[in-house]
């Protein structure tokens, strides 16, 4: 079953990446912070704009709140959002200019959460670890991976254990873009699915 989801979704997505546009550290791990009930499509439009508006991290570490919070408002909860962007830039600022590869601090950091910790670190310096989104959930539980009452430490817990031996940062890419785009919230096609015997959902949805 494993070596079967894993074949399947290499021919889908042999070379998945993250989906968020970003040239330097600081914007990866702002970006990431952004896309908490945002698209990553909306995200990086509001980033386009607020990356070339502040270039460097101390330029956006020393923006108003109010020019942050209009320039983030298509993405919403712009308010949070922007007092987000102005503690994690300082915060970096006083901790050397640069996203260390160290768990802890990482995920001290304002909106910064464990998921969001997951991808940066897996991003920015090749840590083997998957960050369990509403895509990455949703496959799982329609795959048997996990249950539909398991938290996302939880599932993720079950994948890392499943998937041992198998890159977690590549499956976490693959996970997000089969969820995005094939296994959706909405109208998944799984007629075209080579999973869907193994699938609850159509299990569920052809009874």
């Amino acid at each position: 079953m494993i070596q079967r989801i894993v074949d399947y979704l290499n021919v889908l997505y042999p070379n998945p990446k993250c989906e968020l546009n970003y040239s330097k550290d600081y914007e990866l791990l702002i970006a990431v912070m952004l896309s908490a009930q945002a698209t990553d499509k909306g995200v990086n439009k509001v980033t386009d704009v607020l990356f070339k508006k502040y270039s460097t991290l101390e330029e956006l570490s020393k923006a108003s709140e109010e020019n942050l919070i209009e320039i983030l408002k298509p993405i919403g909860t712009q308010q949070k959002k922007a007092r987000y962007i102005l503690s994690i830039t300082r915060e970096l600022i006083n901790n050397g200019g640069k996203v260390p590869n160290n768990r802890e601090f990482v995920e001290s950091l304002s909106g910064i959460g464990h998921k969001t910790t997951n991808v940066v670190l897996s991003n920015l310096f090749d840590e083997d670890c998957i960050a369990v989104d509403t895509h990455v959930s949703r496959v799982a539980i329609r795959l048997g991976l996990a249950k539909k009452e398991d938290n996302v430490l939880v599932i993720e817990q079950k994948l890392t254990k499943k998937f041992k031996g198998y890159s977690l940062k590549m499956l976490h890419h693959q996970l997000v873009l089969f969820g995005r785009y094939h296994c959706k919230a909405k109208s998944p096609e799984c007629n075209d699915c080579r999973l869907k015997d193994m699938c609850e959902y159509n299990k569920k949805t052809k009874n």
